[in-house]
């Protein structure tokens, strides 16, 4: 059998055969603990560390000691959402974030909610955007921190990152972004955010790591660690650090940055060239921001078929999704539709196809020929 072009880089991405290469040696050659500070192993182990801590930081325009690693961005979510909280324990502390979040933002609030905080959830309108001043009236005294994604996951929405920031500075308020579908997509700056969240795995790097950008030298106060336990990280991270994981975060941040331009413009070419073969076929309407979204994405709804019948056929011939891969295994649809306006049936009849680096103009034809046969024959 032979296997489905893959369209599900959202979801995650191949390790680049450099990443790889670059990683192998410290499994079984170079495999110190960085912690080890008596010998040549850990020596070396703490250098490669220290080599993609600046390569990581390189990429997004911050310091190499602004850069916290962990096991991946979910982690580094709950460790800027939940550290912070921790940070103002004993008082009143209300946050601003967004129903188009990622469920690992959404959970982390609900736990917030929890413990006693107030949240606000910001709505969007059709096409997945915030109202600014929407955003700067939910400002109260006592708020702490707003949270909106870069990009949207499951639309590729870019939120209008620099006038969040404005408007953080100007309440003196916490900006922390997931940072996920944007890094090594588009160009990020961490200039304006004091918080972000970031994966490897999503840039052709290794599942299983990940960072955490904290600002330094900020009047801001920095989260609290989650964990205890030998004051790694700067003492925000406690725990043996992930060598290999971490040099082959550290290497596919280098070959990002080295190629961001190229690759976005590209990907938004097969991008257009993928709808624009689709939305000829009639019935077929992007979900989201087509004007300011990640050059990678298209979530696309067809009308007149069935939803489940839709992408179980479909992932027949390519492998694609209905929406964020941690919330795939439910046949609900995607909360990130319906916030914008779609009914279950419309949400559960979109595919989101994100596009990749491996990704060739032969592929999305291919896609786009399958795609119209089967509709062809369903609609007929």
């Amino acid at each position: 059998m032979k296997a489905p072009i893959y369209l599900d880089y959202n979801a995650t991405t191949p390790c680049h055969q450099e990443v790889v290469d670059e990683m192998l040696p410290f499994f079984t050659q170079q495999f110190g603990n960085a912690a080890s500070k008596n010998h040549a192993f850990g020596w070396l182990a703490e250098e490669a560390v220290e080599l993609s801590r600046a390569r990581v930081a390189q990429l997004i325009h911050a310091k190499p000691k602004e850069i916290i690693f962990t096991s991946g961005a979910t982690e580094s979510i709950n460790l800027g959402i939940k550290g912070t909280f921790y940070r103002y324990q004993g008082k009143q502390q209300h946050y601003i974030t967004c129903v188009t979040e990622h469920k690992a933002v959404l959970d982390t609030f609900s736990t917030l909610e929890l413990w006693g905080a107030e949240v606000t959830y910001l709505p969007v309108d059709q096409n997945g955007r915030i109202d600014l001043k929407e955003l700067e009236s939910a400002i109260k005294p006592y708020t702490r921190m707003i949270s909106l994604m870069w990009a949207n996951n499951e639309t590729g929405t870019i939120h209008p990152v620099e006038k969040i920031y404005a408007i953080a500075e100007k309440y003196k308020v916490i900006f922390f972004t997931d940072g996920v579908q944007a890094v090594g997509k588009i160009p990020v700056n961490v200039n304006f955010c004091h918080l972000m969240a970031l994966s490897a795995h999503k840039f052709y790097g290794p599942k299983g790591a990940g960072a955490l950008y904290i600002r330094h030298n900020d009047l801001h106060p920095k989260p609290l660690p989650l964990m205890d336990g030998g004051n790694h990280e700067k003492g925000f991270r406690s725990g043996t650090l992930n060598v290999p994981g971490i040099v082959g975060m550290g290497k596919a941040a280098a070959i990002a940055a080295k190629g961001l331009l190229e690759n976005q413009f590209t990907m938004s070419q097969l991008r257009d060239y993928l709808e624009q073969n689709l939305l000829a076929l009639g019935g077929v309407y992007v979900n989201g921001d087509s004007s300011n979204r990640l050059p990678h994405v298209s979530n696309l709804r067809f009308s007149g078929v069935q939803g489940e019948e839709l992408l179980f056929q479909v992932n027949k011939f390519v492998a694609c999704s209905s929406g964020s891969a941690c919330t795939s295994i439910t046949p609900r649809a995607s909360h990130v539709l319906k916030s914008m306006g779609l009914t279950d049936e419309e949400g559960k009849s979109s595919i989101r196809f994100s596009l990749g680096w491996p990704t060739s103009k032969d592929d999305v034809q291919m896609v786009t020929n399958k795609l119209k046969d089967y509709l062809s024959i369903r609609v007929s």
